[in-house]
């Protein structure tokens, strides 16, 4: 008898198949006949037990699970998703959606999964036309963010954990700040979140695990507004609940509202008002139109948002527009080597699809791109011309 036991794992019979669920919100499916195959078999929540010898259970149940997960979704937005993980051969700098983006500051950004509980009308980052997420390891991150702090060489760095969607849906997220609160150069971990999924027990557990800042985006301090900004349900009253509770605790707070000209202007205000009353800062955002993102407004320039800005400053006596540099003590560090430069051509291998539409991810040098309308096969070779190369963030067009 040989039994399988999995921690981020947990199993659900159904009538043909076997449901695989991974990290809570992903799921995939094996069928039963498959199972057999390898021996009479039983489930417990997190395990499977197999009639057969356990290095050859272990070997074929791997190699099954591997298949599985080629068709793995998001329950949450219902897209198929990558797992990305240290034998996936997908490294994790060179794409804004996943892994781990260096501008060349004391800041690191830690993308560690996509997709979002809600389904705001302004997302820059919509599902819409991004039919694929994406998941990444917990430790293939912790190991990959300390090979970028040897680079930079210096203390006091900070880790910003900001995703295309909501990290809360990432089930190993206090396991993820613990890790990187570990690491001696690292002082600050900030979160961009909703909140929505938050409690207060979640709250402590994040901060018990290192977390020193919450940023947290609300766009309306009116219930009805608020949930026509969501776009799904939203209990404005616990979220307000919630920011008290945070105000208390030794961590930062600082509400991140996104100004939507001619839908939340009137709130504003109000959540300057809320800062006020909470003690905390307040970080206000200029909504932006993205060619791939939901625009239902047309955006302000940043001239009149920034006189907008110093008219509100001296209405409530409030601090809104920062010097990053200074106010977050953003220091300039050795750039990250480039192994690319625009325009150059170069040859790599096909390797999962791309988040958008029509794009494919190409692996060469250690670094992921992104493909744009790109329909070749998986583990093509291809010939590529690289059209955007900053940060470490490379797209390319084949040639």
């Amino acid at each position: 008898m040989a039994t399988l036991t999995f921690n981020d794992i947990s199993f659900e019979d159904k009538e043909i198949s076997i449901q695989i669920n991974f990290l809570r919100i992903f799921s995939a499916e094996i069928q039963k006949k498959e199972l057999e195959a390898i021996g009479k078999f039983s489930i417990t929540k997190n395990s499977i037990t197999f009639d057969a010898a356990e290095a050859k259970a272990g070997k074929k149940f791997n190699f099954l699970l591997a298949e599985a997960f080629k068709n793995l979704k998001n329950k949450i937005t219902r897209q198929k998703t990558i797992y990305i993980h240290q034998n996936s051969g997908i490294p994790l700098i060179g794409h804004n959606a996943f892994g781990l983006i260096d501008r060349n500051t004391s800041i690191i950004e830690v993308r560690c999964i996509t997709g979002c509980n809600l389904d705001c009308l302004y997302c820059s980052v919509s599902q819409d036309k991004r039919p694929i997420d994406f998941v990444v390891e917990k430790d293939y991150l912790v190991q990959g963010f300390k090979e970028l702090v040897k680079h930079k060489q210096i203390d006091n760095l900070e880790a910003h954990i900001g995703t295309q969607g909501e990290p809360l849906l990432y089930l190993p997220l206090p396991e993820l700040i613990k890790d990187l609160a570990a690491i001696p150069e690292v002082s600050t971990i900030a979160l961009d979140t909703n909140g929505t999924l938050l409690t207060k027990n979640k709250v402590d557990e994040l901060i018990n695990a290192g977390l020193t800042r919450f940023c947290f985006s609300i766009n309306a301090a009116n219930q009805e507004l608020a949930e026509k900004i969501a776009n799904k349900h939203y209990n404005l009253q616990h979220i307000l609940e919630l920011l008290n509770y945070i105000s208390k605790k030794q961590v930062q707070l600082i509400l991140t509202p996104v100004w939507i000209p001619g839908i939340n202007d009137d709130e504003i205000p109000k959540i300057i008002e809320l800062s006020k009353k909470l003690g905390c800062d307040i970080g206000i955002q200029n909504f932006l139109n993205y060619k791939f993102g939901r625009n239902p407004v047309k955006q302000m320039s940043w001239e009149e948002f920034i006189e907008k800005m110093k008219t509100l400053e001296k209405q409530h006596n409030a601090h809104l527009l920062f010097d990053f540099k200074q106010d977050f003590n953003i220091r300039q560090t050795t750039p990250l080597p480039k192994p690319f430069r625009k325009s150059q051509i170069i040859k790599a291998k096909i390797i999962a699809p791309g988040r958008l539409k029509n794009e494919m991810l190409a692996v060469a040098k250690e670094r992921v791109i992104s493909v744009h309308n790109c329909n070749m096969p998986l583990n093509s070779s291809v010939k590529l011309k690289i059209i955007r190369e900053k940060h470490n963030i490379f797209s390319a067009v084949l040639i």
